[in-house]
């Protein structure tokens, strides 16, 4: 059967009872049809969310088409609900570019997904659509402001660092021109788009922590410079209320639930390459006050979204993970240990073997954070008994556990041994989190933690462009933030090529730019797509909706 019509075949209760099971009042439910709806922040309850155990789900180097850190999320939820926990899962929402494009949507897959699974892969409750609009109001907003004149701003157009977003995959879009057809259009200037994943509101609105805190950091967006260099700020365009206007609904979380009617929070999706790579401080907040255990994600594999939860995200909400589950697939070790596209699911001990150094990396960076994490091998049909033993073994003699799961295709059934596992590794009281840097080192210093610490870097390198950004993010004094390393998510190092355990390799930094509203830098290694592109045969040529409304071959 599919994703979807296993989904389907599952008749789910509405949300209310879901929501009266975690104490939630009707009053409290803003409902969104059947299945969905938005909660108000004044559920959030510091002392219950410092009581609750967070639990981060991250992975290894993925391949392309990813190793499931989602399906295992959602099935260690259901795993702990089955074992009788009060356990919420916590995940992002999708984009509409991959699911019409090549990767498919986030909701899961097989029987451990979160439901209305169609519904959250397409509009869901319109938080994109609000992020895509307050976004654009501030493009809007700014362009008016070049095209007014004698304005007091002073904007010099050539320095708009400010882009639109649109959340589709359209590489037409990514570099063009704007204010053509004479001085009623506006200035004439080079433009572009951002899928809305990447767009910076999408980050602030994920480490927001109250519509107060939203305004603020929304005000400190850098948008431009003056004709005599001096920064312009959205709030110097008096944007932030307009923009927390449209974002007022989309910062409440949304409630769902998994087939196994597991409580889960679906909130927030920005990219893990560009932006922090998970959900709304909000939801885990919320899901910390409403359940004793949340099962929560981090975008890629850990060297991307765990290392940014734990030196970001963490640092911004004060959260502090009680467990770390890293996912690894036989498929992702065949990878790493040489096997073609074509081969990937042909069994190989071989590659499996070589492929561990890549798991093996991952394990020694998550014990550099404070962390024994737990291995979820993520079992595909095509997987061998041998192959599985032979990374059990290889994790036993560093040791870690490592866990079968087969949620995918038993639910939370096939993850309660996972379950059983996280417990007890919480239990050992062992597990502390340690940034790997303080915030106020200098730039570069924190960089070069990341690249050495993280990736296994020898050194970094930076171009006369990272060098003349650093020095524009002293003088505004910004150097104090988080550092949001932007790099490719199938290597350690900045180029994909180099897979397994690469050595001996430098990074080099191209440029540097300044998330002031999100509060983090980005040093940007290599040339990252802000605006994906389509591939040959999108996902939506397989989409069909019958003359009643059913829909087949959305994943």
């Amino acid at each position: 059967m599919s994703d979807i019509s296993i989904a389907e075949s599952v008749v789910l209760p509405p949300i209310k009872e879901v929501a009266a099971r975690l104490g939630i009042s009707e009053d409290d439910l803003e409902p969104y049809g059947r299945h969905k709806a938005k909660l108000p922040l004044h559920l959030i309850d510091p002392g219950k969310v410092a009581a609750a155990k967070l639990i981060l789900v991250t992975a290894i180097t993925p391949t392309p088409a990813g190793e499931g850190k989602t399906t295992v999320s959602i099935g260690l939820g259901d795993g702990l609900h089955k074992l009788g926990k009060k356990a919420v899962v916590v995940l992002r929402e999708p984009s509409l570019g991959p699911v019409f494009g090549a990767k498919g949507g986030a909701t899961g897959g097989g029987r451990s997904q979160v439901s209305p699974m169609v519904d959250i892969n397409l509009h869901f409750t319109g938080d994109f659509n609000a992020v895509e609009k307050a976004n654009n109001l501030l493009a809007a907003l700014l362009d008016n402001a070049i095209q007014t004149p004698n304005h007091p701003l002073n904007i010099d157009p050539r320095t708009v660092l400010w882009k639109r977003c649109l959340d589709l995959n359209d590489r037409s879009l990514r570099q063009i021109i704007i204010g053509l057809g004479g001085k009623a259009n506006g200035v004439m200037r080079s433009d572009g788009f951002n899928i809305t994943a990447a767009s910076e509101v999408m980050a602030i609105l994920c480490l927001a922590t109250s519509l107060p805190d939203l305004k603020a950091k929304l005000g400190n967006i850098l948008v431009a410079f003056s004709y005599d260099n001096k920064p312009i700020y959205a709030r110097q365009l008096q944007a932030e209320d307009a923009m927390a206007i449209l974002l007022r609904d989309a910062l409440k979380p949304n409630l769902v639930q998994t087939l196994e009617q597991t409580p889960a929070l679906v909130h927030g999706g920005p990219f893990a390459n560009i932006a922090q790579g998970t959900n709304t401080v909000l939801a885990t907040r919320m899901g910390l006050s409403l359940g004793d255990y949340v099962v929560t994600e981090a975008g890629f594999g850990a060297d991307l979204g765990a290392e940014k939860f734990l030196n970001i995200k963490c640092g911004y909400a004060g959260l502090a993970p009680a467990a770390v589950v890293l996912v690894a697939t036989v498929r992702a070790l065949r990878h790493h240990g040489g096997a073609p596209a074509a081969e990937l699911n042909t069994p190989d001990l071989a590659r499996c073997e070589r492929g561990f150094a890549n798991l093996a990396r991952h394990i020694e960076n998550t014990q550099k954070f404070g962390y024994q994490p737990v291995v979820a091998i993520n079992h595909f049909v095509t997987d061998t008994p041998e192959e599985v033993a032979l990374v059990q073994q290889l994790c036993q003699a560093r040791g870690v556990e490592a866990i079968l799961s087969t949620s995918w295709a038993e639910g939370g059934a096939g993850a309660t041994a996972l379950a059983e596992a996280v417990l007890a590794n919480i239990a050992t009281g062992t597990n502390h989190l340690r940034p790997l840097y303080v915030w106020d080192q200098p730039v570069k210093a924190k960089i070069e933690t990341i690249a050495r610490e993280v990736y296994g870097a020898v050194g970094v390198d930076y171009t006369a462009q990272a060098e003349a950004d650093l020095r524009r993010i002293d003088r505004l004094g910004l150097a104090g933030l988080p550092i949001c390393m932007a790099k490719t998510q199938k290597s350690f190092s900045d180029n994909e090529k180099l897979i397994g355990r690469p050595e001996g390799f430098r990074v080099t930094v191209r440029e540097c730019e300044l998330a002031a509203g999100a509060g983090f830098l980005i040093p940007i290694l290599g040339t990252l797509l802000r605006m994906p592109g389509l591939p040959p045969v999108p996902a939506s040529t397989g989409m069909e909706i019958d003359d009643s409304g059913v829909i087949t071959g959305l994943s």
